[in-house]
Parts: structure tokens; sequence; C-alpha cells
């Protein structure tokens, strides 16, 4: 299948659902930072050697020859004729960050055999095709995984990790120039197919959909290494995963045709900075089809009405690719978008000689970042059952967030960091992590507490439905205070010493301190209005009595910020304008997103279910470097109508939260829960410190007793607790008894800038 070029210019077509917002040029200062960006990534060896990319043309070569001998030899089996066996053929395609040319070293590699109809899922591709790979030498680590929400095959053939999906047509032959991308391909497909196929169709729609291939592979590089710095690339976690990343870039660069990676990096902050979310975010108008499958529409289908951040795919039938996003990871990302805005703006402002990429990619440290966490240990007996328990987990991970939120009204926050970490001197193990935080800018109640136990132990329960549960899976959630964390999450199990209280912000009035500027705080001033809230805009945490922000500087040089919200936006953040009182030429064609996006209004005049926010963002360049390419107010007001037909459409829906049993239902692993019995293992909670409460903990049904890990240190049972939730009008409601042990947090020293030093 051919590859598209590396421009779409030339098709004398528009790449989007609406007008560009700005079709200047890259200026000679463009060019400079961009080679400059370059330079970062080849220097945080993000890009493979020749050697590897030659030895995955050859393993995909490979796998392409086994599963053409692998077709025929089923053709035969089934007794069908000579010519037919000559004639029967399958083909490999490729998808995901391979097939965009972003991929990494030691990346896997997504690839999808299409079949023909008589060669099944079941029998042939799980049956015959896993047997002749598992007798090949080059194949190691073969995993089987036939009843997830995508079948796949996962192995490492010659060493590189491959992952295998299949789509049987209903052709008799595939041939060799089979045009996966027409819509006729899903005629008569299962729903299996349809989902495999969708990998590969929407990977070839992006890149017919950007108007540079090289620009956007170069920036979608970028904003990979940036969310994975982050903490906010998992799509498992509830944040955004590799296609969504792909799509939100490619978005990017439909608004700035012309634009370079350098100017493309920064707009990308400013754009999603100010989006109003739920609006969703599509590269190309959603087509109903001729096939009757479901497309993504909150307007006919209920459970895309609670959508967060939709993202949807630009292949028929198109979905919503960030499903999973929560109100929480919805927040965190937004004020993550803020941070890399506030950079961008700053640092381009200053115009220095060479950009500050460290400060934009400065990896986020997660353990400084809360004082209370949340920590859900998972094992097993052996590899396999380790392996499997482990991949059921991480699937219903989301689902304890979803809970907690649900459970305190979103005036419990919780942040589900990406990853796993290992003890090595604990076999088949895992630990997972999430911070906890209370919502901010809302009033304190002195000894206000969340008890989360009853969220906990409903928590347990269903991942405990798993059907294949065997003896010694098990799983473990305690609350740990921030100098307990075990010292197995850090980098050569060594905690490092407590970071000095240094933000991107203060280094930069250093720098310019250094370089002469004595008085850079005059260049930039800060103005909040919260709703009287002044705790609101930025999370916050409280840590030997001194208030520090975990994600981004309070004061930026240089520039200055202003923020009007009519009532807490469902993220409880608010997008930041920035008025840059001294710019370089090279950004003038832009600035007029932040005029355009200033007075947009929703769209379908419905709010949302937290209130709005409003959004303005003016920048005033000198009045002698007045752009050229923006030179009338007449082209301001058609980017800024661009920018209203972008925002607008019949998308935008009330949002709400989704009764329990629809959040129960978890795609990935559709196949793999079983009815729920009440001799089923328990397992047990772990307390940590004194704000936990927690009785003793509940005994296993074959009487295993309490943990008693040492790397949990200073654990304490406190004395039984009532389950006390704040109601939607804020008046907790009559306490109920609990008879099992559940978790009790009180987080009043979280909001106070005085407390016991951590």
């Amino acid at each position: 299948m051919a590859s598209p070029g590396l421009s779409n210019r030339n098709n004398g077509k528009r790449l989007g659902i609406t007008e560009p917002i700005s079709l200047g040029g890259p200026t000679e200062y463009d060019v400079i930072k961009t080679r400059e960006l370059e330079k970062y990534l080849q220097d945080a060896r993000l890009y493979e050697s020749q050697e590897e990319a030659v030895s995955r043309e050859e393993v995909l070569g490979r796998l392409d020859q086994i599963v053409k001998i692998w077709v025929k030899t089923i053709s035969r089996t089934k007794g069908l004729n000579e010519q037919l066996v000559h004639e029967a053929n399958a083909k490999i395609f490729t998808f995901g960050s391979y097939r965009l040319g972003v991929h990494g070293p030691g990346a896997d590699i997504d690839t999808l055999c299409v079949g023909p109809r008589h060669a099944t899922r079941e029998e042939d591709f799980f049956g015959e095709l896993q047997r002749m790979l598992s007798e090949m030498p080059e194949v190691t680590e073969l995993h089987p995984v036939p009843d997830a929400h995508v079948p796949v095959m996962k192995f490492k053939f010659s060493g590189v990790s491959i992952d295998l999906l299949y789509a049987k047509l209903s052709l008799w032959v595939i041939p060799e120039d089979l045009d996966i991308s027409q819509d006729s391909i899903l005629q008569n497909a299962d729903e299996q197919t349809v989902r495999s196929l969708n990998g590969c169709r929407v990977t070839d729609q992006i890149l017919r959909l950007v108007p540079s291939i090289q620009n956007f592979r170069t920036t979608l590089r970028c904003m990979r290494l940036w969310a994975k710095r982050r903490g906010v690339y998992s799509n498992v976690a509830g944040f955004l995963g590799g296609i969504n990343w792909a799509l939100l870039v490619a978005r990017i660069c439909q608004l700035y045709p012309n634009a370079l990676p350098n100017m493309l990096v920064s707009r990308f902050f400013r754009v999603y900075t100010q989006w109003r979310w739920p609006n969703p975010v599509m590269l190309c108008a959603i087509e109903e089809g001729s096939l009757g499958l479901q497309v993504w529409d909150p307007r006919r289908n209920p459970k895309d009405k609670y959508h967060l951040m939709p993202i949807i795919t630009p292949a028929y039938p198109s979905m919503n690719s960030s499903y999973n996003v929560s109100s929480s990871t919805l927040r965190i990302m937004l004020e993550e978008f803020q941070r890399g805005n506030e950079i961008c703006e700053c640092l381009q402002a200053m115009e220095a000689n060479k950009a500050d990429w460290d400060t934009l990619f400065e990896s986020y440290d997660f353990f400084e970042a809360y004082k209370n966490y949340l920590q859900i240990d998972i094992s097993a007996e052996n590899a396999d059952d380790f392996r499997k328990w482990k991949g059921w987990v991480e699937s219903r991970l989301r689902q304890l967030t979803l809970k907690i939120e649900r459970h305190t009204y979103d005036m419990l926050q919780c942040h589900p960091h990406p990853g796993d970490f290992s003890d090595k001197s604990r076999p088949f193990h895992s630990s997972y992590f999430m911070g906890l935080q209370r919502k901010q800018g809302v009033p304190v109640t002195e000894g206000e507490q969340f008890d989360i136990r009853a969220t906990v132990e409903e928590f347990k329960q269903s991942v405990n439905l798993y059907a294949l549960l065997k003896r010694g899976m098990e799983i473990r959630v305690s609350h740990v205070k921030r100098r307990n964390i075990p010292n197995f999450v850090f980098p050569g199990e060594v905690r490092p010493l407590r970071p000095s209280k240094v933000t991107w912000g203060s280094r930069r009035g250093s720098e310019l301190k250094v370089s002469g500027d004595s008085q850079p705080d005059k260049l930039c001033e800060g103005k909040t209005d919260l709703d009287g809230s002044d705790g609101g805009q930025k999370r916050k945490r409280v840590d030997d009595n001194v208030e520090t922000n975990s994600r981004y500087a309070k004061s930026l040089h240089l520039c200055s910020g202003e923020v009007h919200a009519a009532s807490p936006p469902i993220s409880n953040i608010s997008s930041c304008s920035t008025k840059c009182e001294s710019m370089d030429a090279n950004k003038k064609v832009d600035d007029s997103i932040a005029d355009s996006l200033e007075k947009i209004e929703n769209p379908a005049d419905i709010p949302y279910q937290n209130g709005q926010i409003e959004v303005s963002s003016r920048c005033k360049p000198p009045n002698d470097s007045l752009p050229a390419a923006v030179n009338t107010s007449s082209s301001k007001e058609a980017e800024k109508m661009a920018l209203e037909k972008n925002m607008a459409g019949p998308y935008v829906s009330h949002q709400a939260l989704p009764e329990l049993d629809e959040l129960e239902d978890d795609s990935e692993h559709g196949h793999q829960v079983k009815d729920f019995s009440r001799n089923m293992k328990s397992s047990q909670m772990e307390p940590s410190e004194e704000s936990v409460s927690v009785s003793a903990p509940v005994n296993s049904s074959n009487g295993a007793g309490p943990s008693t890990d040492s790397y949990n240190g200073g654990l304490e049972e406190l004395e039984p607790a009532e389950l006390m939730v704040p109601s939607s009008n804020g008046t907790p409601p009559e306490p109920v008894a609990q008879k099992k042990s559940i978790i009790r947090l009180n987080f009043t020293s979280l909001a106070k800038a005085s407390g016991k030093s951590s």
C-alpha cells in the first residue's frame, strides 16, 4: 500500500472542517527554533537507528510471508480447489506510531492481518497461525488474547515486539493492492473485524488530512515526549494515548497549514488551553455512511453525552477515541496545557537566543506533588497468572477514579500515575498510585473528612468479578502519606532529597537578573478573578508551611495573565489569557487566535454541568510591528469567524454524570466478568498514617491476615468510622454505619498554609 507523500497541499482542497486560523509562513526565527527543537528530539533519542529500521522492515516482510503460507495451508485443509488455494492470500498492514512515522527505538509495531472469508479468527488465526508461530525459534513471548475487546496476538519476532490483529473480510480472495480505506471493506464484517480495521483506517486518514506530513511528525514526536514527561500519556489511566495526541496535533496542523513545528507546538498549547470542552475535536465531518454502523453523536446516543473530552476519529465509523477521560484527568491535562502555553508564550516573548526546551519538557515530580496517595498493590502466584491479572486490574483502575469522583461529588480529586512500579524483592507484584487532593477554591470546614472506604470496597469487589480469577490473585488498596511512599518507586530505589522550591518562572527571573535586568517582575503582572476564590486557578499543595505550585509558576515574567470565571468549570481551572507587552514579529500572524476565542459562546446555548468559563486572551504587539498578514480588522474578523465555526456545531451536549452501572461498562475486558460470589476471596486494605481511619483489615476467605509489608512503615490502625460523603448541596447526610473496613481521609490540612511537615 503506497505511503502518502510528505505534503498534501497540492490537491487544492481545504483540510479540516473550518478555514485555517492563519496561513502565515515561517520566519527565519521559526526556522532556527525548529532546528533547535529537532536537535533536542534527537538528543532525547526519539529516533531509531538505520540498523533498527532495516531490522523492522525485515521482520514485517517475514511476517507477511508467514501469513501468506498460513492462508494457503488452511485453504487446502478446508478442501478448497487448487485454483482457490493458489489464489488464497493474506496481507499485513501497519498502523499506530509505526505507520505514522513517530515510533522510537524498541517500540512495538501495531500490525493487522487481513484474511479471506473462510479464514476464521477463533479456529484459524488463534489456532493454526498461533501454532505456526509457536514453532518458530525466532518467535518468543507469544501471548494470545482472544477475548479482548480487540482480539490480539502479542509476541516478539527476532526481538521486535509485535501486536497482531486479525480482520476477516467477506472476500474469497484478498488482492495484493487492497485499499482498506474504502468503506465497502466493512460490508458484512463482524464487530471485531470493524474494530480491528479501525486502527489502520484512522491512521491512514490522519496522514491524508494534514497539510505537511513531515511537520506533523516532528510536532507529534514533540507532543508525545512532552505528554510522557508530564505524566499525561496513558489511555488506560484516563489520559490520552497515542491516537488521541495524533488527532489533536493533526487539527493544529490544519489550523496553521504553513507553520513549522516550533510554531505548531506553541499554538497547540494556546488553542487547547482555550478550547471549550466538550466541543469535539474533528479533522473532518462525521459521515453517516451506508452500512448502518453507529457513529459518535451525543444527540442520538445517550452515552456519548457523558464524554468530557471528545476527540473524534476521522474514518467511518467515527467514534470518540478519548472516552476514558474523567473530570480529574481532564483537569490535570488542562493544567498542563496551561503550563505549556505560559512557558511557550514567555519564552517567545523573551526572544532568547536558545529556547529553553528543557523547561517545557521538565518531568513532572508525581511523588512530590501531593501529600496523600492511594497505593494499589496486586500480586499473583506465577508469571502467567500475573500477566492476566495485571491486564485486568489495569483495565479497571479508571473505575476507581470515576467512583471516587462520583461518591464525593467531585470534591475529592484523583491523579492516577500512568505507570506501575515493581518491588524487586517481591516476584509477580506491581503497585499503582493515585495522588489525592481536595478540590481547590471551595470553602473548607474544620474537621471535614472524605470517607471513601465504601468506594474502595466496591471497587475491589468489581475487580474480583474477573472470570479467570485464581488462587493467589490479590489486590490491596491503602492510603499512604508522601513521606511513606516506598523506595522502589524511585530510580535506583533511593529516595531523592526534597527538591528546592524552584519553578520555571523563578528560574527565568534569576536568568534575567543575571543578565542585568534587576526588576523582571515589572514586566509581568498577574490578575485573577475567580468568583471570590483565589485558590481555584492553580492546583496547590502545602508543604513545610510553604505554599508551592507543583505544576507551574505563580508569576510569569514578561507576561501578564488574566482569568475571568463566571462559575467553576468542570475542570476547576481556567484558561489563562496572556498579554505580552513585548512580542517578536514572527508571532504576529497568529496572535489573533486569542481575540477570536474571546467572545465565543456555547453554540447550543446549553451550560456545562458545573458552569462555564469565560476565556479572554489578548496580546499587544508594539505598534511598529503590526503584522502584515493580519493588516486589517476584516482579516481578524475572518479568523474569529473561522474559530467560531470550529467550536460551533450540532454536537455540544449537556454534561451529566452517568449512573454507576454505566461506569462499569468497560469494553476492553467485557468478556472477562463473572457473577459476584459472596464467598469470593476478599483482599486486604492497608491504612497508613494518622489521617486514615480504618477498622481491622478485612480477612480473606482463607483466613489471611493483614499484610506486614516493610515498605509501608508507620501504619496505624484506628477505630472504625461512619460513611460520610458530602451531599450535592454541601450538607452531609445522616451517617450510615459500615461493617466492613473502608478508608477515611482527613484533608483539612491540605487547604491550609500551616500544618505538620511531612
